[in-house]
């Protein structure tokens, strides 16, 4: 369910703004959009597992708040980071 170290470093490594970046709101965002698509794919199989239903949608939440403040910021990185993960479209 959740994602593996090499992942975790694969992400951070295309998703960072600058060399020592790991807390970046687009690397965060990645991360948070590959664990919800891990969790999306468990309840696929586990369709009554509400507990874990709860956690999905608070990270859904946690992305949205951090998409909300990337796009007050600065509107041309939420646009490059929303096509890069494929989001709303």
């Amino acid at each position: 369910m959740s994602i593996t170290n090499e992942e975790k470093t694969n992400t951070i490594q295309t998703f960072k703004t600058h060399d020592k970046d790991s807390g970046s709101p687009e690397v965060q965002v990645a991360l948070l959009t590959k664990r919800i698509n891990n969790l999306t794919g468990h309840f696929k199989k586990h369709m009554k597992d509400y507990h874990s239903r709860r956690g999905l949608l608070m990270l859904v939440g946690q992305r949205r708040r951090l998409l909300g403040y990337l796009k007050d910021t600065s509107v041309a990185r939420y646009n490059k980071i929303v096509k890069d993960l494929g989001l709303r479209k």
